[in-house]
């Protein structure tokens, strides 16, 4: 297990798409931790201090680059826009759906970063199984 903390983040303007209206900008920060190395964490700022957190497999962004990927609560797909290509990202939850645009060359240079940190395939060296297996089953690793 690596021990050295390895973080990425970025700050993009997405845009939100509302169906029959114009899409409305919203700053997004991505995060990506290798603590956690098979996850992203996007954070939409919606404005009044509010902000709206999802996390979810860093695969889905990589994949939705060039094909349609994900089942359930997220989804992503490449797209054209007036902006140029983007990422379609498309969330579901009980309290509604949202569906954002990511802009493409933004989106590749974060995860281009991501990947620099952890590689495929590497991400099981910075897992450490114990303590998580220990907090699956809420056990004290050290004794």
């Amino acid at each position: 297990m690596s021990s050295r903390p390895v973080t990425v983040s970025a700050e993009l303007q997405v845009a939100l798409v509302v169906p029959g209206a114009t899409s409305l900008p919203v700053k997004a920060s991505l995060a990506y931790d290798a603590i956690d190395p098979y996850a992203v964490r996007v954070t939409f700022h919606t404005g009044a201090g509010d902000a709206v957190q999802w996390t979810f497999a860093r695969q889905l962004l990589t994949d939705g680059v060039t094909a349609p990927t994900g089942v359930g609560d997220v989804r992503t797909w490449p797209a054209g826009s007036d902006r140029g290509p983007v990422v379609c990202l498309s969330l579901s939850s009980p309290s509604g759906n949202a569906l954002f645009e990511i802009p493409v060359p933004e989106l590749v240079e974060f995860l281009t970063m991501t990947y620099a940190a952890v590689p495929t395939g590497a991400e099981t060296d910075h897992v450490d199984v114990e303590a998580e297996l220990a907090d699956l089953l809420l056990i004290d690793p050290e004794g």
